[in-house]
């Protein structure tokens, strides 16, 4: 798709610029706003073994590094309620975020005494659908995520997950067993992998609807330079002409059952809980080791290295280590984005808030997707999109996701020595999902703001 190559070749070269970071010495996030409403994210860096492809904040677990890691989070979560905020939603993701039950209850727990908390979303992975984790978590998670990929056999040797996770069938019998126990039970599946078919695509669609699961996420496949070396090495390289192919196919596929959440979201429940929490809340907290915050047009990110942020959190400190305060079109542009991304761009809301109307901040962007008929509707009040449009926020979403994935590559190779072979050393697989915090050493950062490699 023309359309796409050109929107893939701008928005590379704009987060070249746009997702730079400096240091960040201010010890703490800032106060809330009054009347904002604010999503927790916390983040969990453990898993049993590393998939080679993910570019997450992670290490290899153990108890020796488990439990301490939960009492600083928990430490930090309770700096964060000292500071004002209160949420109404807390998204857990790793990692592997279950991968310490009793620890992972104890949070969700004290963060249900310190905020008003209504819903909690957590992710985890195949292997933890078991009875001990469903009878802990449902009365605590009302979504429940579970990273898949696919079903197919082939894909899920090649991507290091069948001997962990077992077989798609075995897969499948796992989730039956575990349908009704949550609200929502979303199964994560990836497209486009470099050896994946149609064929294989349309019967991750048919496993899908057996599963009985009500919500599905199908994230193109994001890879950061690093991670795309990796693919061409091992299963070949990524084909971006043919991502869009397959999101018609998908599309079309999941219609009879599923209805568009989000660009890549499709859901069972009218209303349900989405996948993205950025499609619901512009701004939130995140705690934990390769956490983000997104906060008053703002980015603060905490650090990769455990023992830093472990150290932070003893000084009495919060984990971040970086920041980049953004300028008032980059803030648009990310509104515009997270608006079309959740299929309805409130512009009544975006003109209040920035105090011009979109079609005038924005009019290049606009007018380029006017013309390449993105839009379904666009009327004075809200904006939505035609199949190409979501195929078009699938595209912006997979390169702003591809620019940060970059930038924790960078990361994870300025982190001290002995944690940086942790990482590349044995670990069990993590889930292989779109970025959701990126991190930066403290110690580590280059001048410019971007970590040395």
């Amino acid at each position: 798709m023309l359309a796409e190559r050109g929107l893939s070749a701008f928005l590379r070269y704009a987060n070249s610029r746009y997702l730079r970071l400096g240091a960040y010495s201010g010890g703490t996030l800032p106060g809330p706003r009054p009347g904002k409403r604010y999503m927790l994210y916390v983040h969990i860096p453990f898993c049993q073994r590393l998939c080679p492809y993910c570019s997450f904040n992670r290490f290899p677990f153990s108890e020796e590094r488990g439990a301490p890691y939960f009492e600083r989070l928990r430490d930090e979560m309770r700096r964060v309620a000292e500071l004002g905020y209160d949420f109404d939603s807390m998204y857990i993701g790793g990692g592997t975020p279950t991968i310490m039950l009793d620890e992972l209850c104890k949070t969700i727990d004290l963060a249900r005494e310190l905020f008003t908390i209504r819903e909690v979303s957590s992710e985890t992975n195949p292997n933890h659908l078991l009875p001990e984790y469903v009878e802990a978590l449902a009365p605590r998670v009302q979504r429940f995520s579970v990273g898949v990929q696919s079903f197919d056999d082939g894909l899920l040797q090649q991507m290091d997950r069948y001997d962990k996770y077992g077989s798609g069938e075995e897969i499948i019998t796992r989730l039956k067993e575990v349908g009704g126990a949550f609200h929502s039970m979303n199964v994560d599946m990836i497209f486009n992998f470099p050896s994946q078919t149609a064929e294989m695509l349309r019967h991750d669609v048919a496993m899908l609807k057996e599963s009985g699961c009500n919500q599905t996420t199908f994230y193109p496949l994001m890879a950061s330079p690093v991670v795309s070396r990796q693919l061409a090495k091992t299963v070949g390289q990524v084909d971006y002409q043919r991502e869009g192919v397959f999101y018609e196919q998908l599309s079309r596929d999941l219609a009879e059952t599923f209805e568009p959440a989000s660009a890549w979201t499709f859901s069972r429940i009218a209303g349900g809980m989405i996948d993205e929490y950025i499609v619901d809340y512009e701004e939130y907290v995140g705690i934990g080791s390769g956490a983000f915050s997104y906060l008053d047009g703002a980015i603060y990110v905490n650090t990769f290295s455990l023992r830093d942020y472990g150290r932070l959190i003893a000084e009495g400190r919060q984990g971040v280590t970086a920041f980049r305060q953004f300028d008032a079109r980059e803030q648009m542009r990310y509104r515009y984005m997270m608006g079309l991304f959740g299929l309805k761009l409130d512009k009544r809301a975006f003109q209040a808030d920035f105090g011009v109307s979109v079609e005038r901040a924005l009019w290049m962007e606009t007018a380029f997707m006017k013309a390449v008929g993105a839009f379904a509707e666009d009327t004075p009040e809200y904006t939505t999109l035609t199949e190409k449009g979501r195929y078009l926020l699938v595209a912006m979403m997979r390169e702003f996701f591809i620019g940060v994935n970059g930038i924790r590559d960078q990361a994870r190779e300025a982190l001290p020595p002995d944690e940086r072979q942790l990482i590349f050393g044995e670990g069990e697989g993590c889930e292989v999902r779109h970025p959701v915090a990126s991190a930066v050493s403290e110690t580590e950062s280059a001048e410019d703001g971007v970590p040395r490699a």
